[in-house]
């Protein structure tokens, strides 16, 4: 549980999440975010840091460039975790369907049989 709650924290902050989506379209130089993102260059290193940290990019040395990408691993980590919760919510749905489904069909049965 501690690996998703380091996730959830990491993408919690609204900088860090615009980061991570500058990011989809695949691997990014320091500068390149700072541009994107209107923070000052300290700003980004850190967001980048704590995104690292947390498992959710890695870092590349290019010469002097650093340059991050995203882990598929971490976003791999939170589809598990998704996917416990929407097999619980799936599970209830169908009950539920059932539910009005029984109910409906009681229902008809009713109204043809007073009429």
């Amino acid at each position: 549980m501690e690996t998703h709650t380091a996730l959830f924290h990491a993408l919690a902050d609204p900088a860090r999440l615009r980061i991570v989506e500058a990011m989809k379209s695949g691997e990014c130089a320091v500068g390149d975010l700072v541009e994107r993102m209107d923070i000052h260059q300290s700003g980004v290193s850190r967001h980048l840091r704590i995104l690292a940290e947390a498992g959710i990019v890695r870092m590349r040395p290019e010469g002097q460039k650093r340059l991050y990408s995203l882990r598929k691993e971490a976003f791999d980590q939170l589809e598990t975790w998704v996917a416990g919760y929407r097999r619980h919510w799936e599970a209830r749905l169908d009950r539920f369907g059932a539910a009005l489904e029984h109910r409906q069909a009681t229902s008809d049965n009713s109204t043809k049989e007073s009429s």
